[in-house]
């Protein structure tokens, strides 16, 4: 399989992470007979440094040639007091928008022996695996007019859903539960905004045509309660831009450490930008200490989603619990009785394993 990738990566330890994906791959593509070809351009407060923009238009051509996009984090104090227009992540917001990703997949699952570094009760969190469905590309971070009126005593700010761009997120989450253990929850605020009530309604006229999915809707406020009391009760939430935004960051401390969780950004056509989804982390940037395991893992979501190389997903997931396992962790991360490492020597430890378990299965194929 030949497959172009472009590389974004970005603002503080973006570079160090996509370094590290990009080790992961190549050895994907060695032990399996793949060609991947990279492609490096510029986002973010690095692409407003070198070009005057957060999103050039050379970075906006080579993501829609490409098979897919790896994005390492944009953001940083340096470009805090930035014009609006001139801030990093507009950037983000322009990709998403300029390849139409109207759909981010971020799964939350906890790893077993992290689940001590969770600020939730053990009990609480073990046995939590969901995944939040996120409307990307419309909503109130969107909508027009977004501005100041009146000297700057009122502001305006806008959500606006057409029912074509509802209905695509509704179907894509609705195909998520059935791959998974059929359970929808929606999320919305139906009790006051009228953006709500037209997406409970369509979810309502949806669920006609998966009935093998279980639906229930909940209220924001509730949704985010829940999230915390009792986690495990989920199995595939979709709701809004905004919504999904907070409640995804919210479950983020399932896992115990940003550092472990990847997201997808989907559009119709299979293209996809995966990214991990913690920040950038500018006071850690150089010192080869950042944990690249969300960027690994949305390597596997890459090549799950847009490249359907199951198999190869899979190995890489397993490296890294194998890797957790025997007690291997960055600095953010904490296992009882472990080894800190930095992020060469947790990229090096992924990459063995997958050297080591593709060159078994070779042995074996060959023996018998």
């Amino acid at each position: 399989m030949k497959k172009r990738i472009v590389l974004l990566p970005g603002d503080g330890i973006g570079k160090e992470v996509m370094n590290s994906a990009k080790e992961v791959l190549t050895a994907i593509a060695e032990e399996y007979n793949h060609s991947f070809s990279f492609e490096t351009h510029e986002i973010g407060g690095a692409a407003i440094d070198q070009y005057g923009t957060p999103l050039p238009e050379t970075t906006v051509d080579a993501c829609k040639q490409a098979d897919a996009v790896l994005l390492g984090a944009v953001g940083g104090p340096k470009w805090d007091n930035n014009p609006s227009h001139l801030r990093p992540e507009r950037g983000l917001l322009g990709i998403r928008k300029a390849l139409d990703l109207y759909a981010n997949l971020r799964p939350i699952k906890g790893f077993k022996n992290l689940l001590p570094a969770s600020p939730l009760k053990e009990e609480v969190v073990s046995g939590s695996d969901l995944l939040i469905v996120r409307e990307l590309t419309g909503g109130i971070y969107f909508g027009s007019p977004s501005e100041r009126r009146e000297n700057g005593q009122v502001v305006v700010d806008t959500l606006s859903y057409t029912r074509q761009e509802i209905e695509r997120i509704i179907d894509k989450a609705f195909q998520a539960a059935q791959g998974r253990r059929g359970r929808l929850t929606s999320v919305d605020k139906a009790n006051v905004l009228e953006s709500s009530k037209m997406w409970r309604e369509i979810v309502e006229e949806k669920k006609a045509q998966y009935p093998d999915v279980a639906v229930e809707h909940l209220l924001v406020d509730a949704a985010a309660m829940k999230l915390i009391t009792n986690p495990s009760h989920f199995d595939v939430i979709v709701t809004e831009n905004m919504f999904g935004d907070i409640l995804s960051d919210e479950a983020s401390v399932l896992t115990g450490s940003l550092g472990m969780l990847p997201s997808a950004s989907l559009n119709e056509a299979g293209v996809g930008l995966y990214e991990p989804v913690h920040g950038s982390a500018p006071d850690i940037a150089g010192k080869g200490i950042a944990n690249p395991t969300a960027m690994i893992l949305s390597a596997a979501l890459m090549l799950r989603y847009s490249f359907g190389l199951e198999d190869e997903a899979k190995i890489i997931e397993d490296a890294v619990q194998s890797v957790l396992d025997a007690g291997y962790h960055t600095a953010d991360l904490r296992i009882a009785g472990g080894f800190q490492v930095g992020t060469a020597e947790m990229t090096k430890l992924i990459v063995d394993y997958i050297r080591t378990v593709s060159a078994s299965k070779c042995i074996a194929s060959c023996y018998f």
